[in-house]
């Protein structure tokens, strides 16, 4: 059983993509989406449906938009919750819900535009007001994972050129900091807990053939609580979306997990 995460980049343009994504890999149980790009009422609940999926979903014309994508064999989706409590927010980033014993916390991080700017100092209060309530969720939900575009690199690993891109968008000791925070919350980094290596990305820019010089960077995470993370039995990047006829700019990851989980059955 697995749990993913996507950008797509427009559920509208892309629709047939996760659809077929998700026919492939029968296994991944929950695909967390962000930037959908579509408000509530004009999501493809029946498509998903048809397809043998619930959905729950936090919309928002033209900008962000979150959803959480089930199999409806695995437990139906509880203690749904909608961006962060507590914080004020027009935009939509992050959807909860708990499958069994589970809680998968899909966000979209916001990009912070540069450092110093209005939107770098928003996503500094929203990573703060993320990692204030997430230390609530894991003692409520010990066996939690937080997926989702984070529009931050880890360490220079995740960076195609650390040397340019030091101290840019992404890349800030700022952001970093409030990476580490998340970890420091008992959260571990299930992609580097099976793999060490550099240049290895999820996301590469549409611009001077990001994709096919592999100049990319590392920005969509799963982390998941101690409690999870025994059951972790591999993460990866799926390179192969990023691939089809006008792609998302981002590639799926992919959290595979062993049994049995205590009062989870799938």
């Amino acid at each position: 059983m697995k749990i993913a995460t996507w950008n797509i980049n427009s559920l509208n343009v892309r629709l047939p993509q996760v659809l077929d994504w998700l026919g492939q890999h029968p296994e991944v149980g929950v695909l967390a989406l962000q930037e959908t790009k579509t408000t509530d009422d004009k999501f493809p609940v029946q498509a998903f449906a048809d397809a043998g999926y619930r959905v729950e979903v936090f919309g928002q014309k033209t900008y962000n938009g979150v959803a959480l994508i089930s199999r409806t064999d695995w437990p139906a989706p509880s203690a749904v919750v909608r961006n962060i409590p507590g914080f004020e927010d027009e935009m939509a980033r992050v959807i909860s819900a708990k499958f069994g014993s589970v809680r998968v916390v899909g966000a979209y991080f916001p990009n912070g535009q540069e450092p110093g700017s209005d939107k770098f100092a928003y996503k500094m209060r929203w990573l703060e007001a993320l990692r204030d309530w997430l230390r609530g969720e894991l003692a409520q939900h010990p066996l939690l994972t937080l997926v989702g575009d984070y529009n931050i690199t880890v360490d220079d690993r995740d960076v195609y050129d650390p040397i340019a891109l030091a101290g840019t968008i992404h890349c800030t000791d700022e952001e970093r900091a409030h990476f580490q925070g998340l970890i420091d919350l008992g959260l571990q980094d299930a992609f580097r807990l099976f793999h060490d290596q550099a240049k290895l990305y999820s996301w590469w820019d549409y611009r001077e053939m990001g994709f096919r010089r592999n100049r990319g960077l590392r920005i969509d995470h799963v982390l998941v609580s101690t409690g999870l993370r025994v059951h972790a039995a591999d993460c990866l990047i799926d390179k192969a979306p990023r691939k089809n006829e006008r792609p998302s700019d981002h590639a799926p990851v992919v959290l595979g997990l062993k049994g049995p989980i205590p009062g989870f059955c799938a």
